[in-house]
């Protein structure tokens, strides 16, 4: 067992650099975020379905788990608009600090959709990321609106991966992931149908454009997504949204060398982020001798 959960928390750390990697995507493609969220989930579903045929499972389940799947999918789709329109009024960065509050929000949420006690650590972690998170917001205060669209997409973010925690104990995470894509497509269809959007305009990009939403899809969707909603049949969705707040330094990282400009940060930025990677180490110590993953 133990065994088993070092390789999921090695196989979530890939999957969180991969997530770091997404945010620099959504700021290199030139499309507006709702429409960069459809291709994404688009391509993804039909990467999945491609995988589901080819590995001979089924895609059958119940109404009830449809509903489930669909609800899951709206919450998607929404966190993924709210994240990329967040990159393009503030940075990259400003967006993943923000995303480190996910942790706080789990310790109080995951207690009510586990039933298990609150643990003192979790919420202890979570202030200090959020003091992290302050230190950061109080010498970049200019991408205000950038973090309020941040902090609706990490609440929602939070809100699914939980969600998907309960999910994953009866069912294949890749036909869970396909579903949940085709319905984020099919509401975010739905609407552009009422706001006349899908012209002949909506198809036409760039080389460019195409060839990062279709690596987006595939490897920091289709791939990345379905990963980590499969390592949490070893590990609690706590600690998946913990690790998740390596995504800032990864992605910050990343930004700094790749795009540059608007993505170099102050001092006290960086202190910050500093103080979010310690959080994340230390809750991985203290689960690991208490073996309660």
């Amino acid at each position: 067992m133990q065994n088993d959960n070092l390789k999921s928390y090695l196989s979530l750390h890939l999957i969180v650099f991969i997530w770091g990697f997404t945010a620099i995507l959504g700021a290199l493609i030139t499309i507006q975020s709702e429409f960069l969220v459809w291709y994404r989930m688009f391509f993804a579903a039909i990467f999945l379905a491609v995988f589901v045929k080819a590995k001979g499972k089924s895609f059958k389940v119940t109404s009830k788990v449809l509903a489930r799947f669909t609800f899951v999918g709206l919450l998607i789709a929404l966190h993924w608009i709210f994240f990329f329109e967040a990159i393009k009024v503030s940075t990259v960065s400003i967006t993943l600090s923000v995303f480190s509050l996910g942790a706080f929000f789990a310790s109080l949420l995951e207690p009510l959709f586990y039933g298990r006690k609150v643990l003192w650590y979790e919420v202890f972690f979570g202030l200090i990321i959020i003091a992290g998170l302050g230190l950061i917001m109080q010498v970049e205060i200019n991408y205000w609106h950038g973090m309020i669209l941040a902090l609706i997409a990490i609440i929602l973010g939070v809100l699914f991966t939980l969600m998907n925690g309960k999910l994953i104990a009866d069912h294949d995470p890749s036909v869970i992931s396909f579903y949940e894509f085709l319905a984020g497509v099919i509401f975010i269809s739905i609407y552009f149908l009422f706001q006349g959007s899908f012209t002949a305009d909506f198809f036409k990009m760039s080389v460019n454009n195409w060839i990062l939403i279709l690596i987006l899809a595939s490897i920091c969707t289709a791939y990345a997504f379905t990963a980590s909603v499969k390592v949490m049949r070893q590990l609690s969705p706590y600690t998946v949204m913990l690790t998740t707040n390596l995504e800032p330094v990864y992605g910050i990282v990343l930004a700094y060398f790749i795009i540059g400009g608007k993505e170099k940060m102050s001092t006290e930025f960086y202190i910050g982020a500093v103080v979010i990677v310690i959080t994340v180490l230390l809750n991985g110590i203290i689960k690991h001798y208490r073996k309660e993953d």
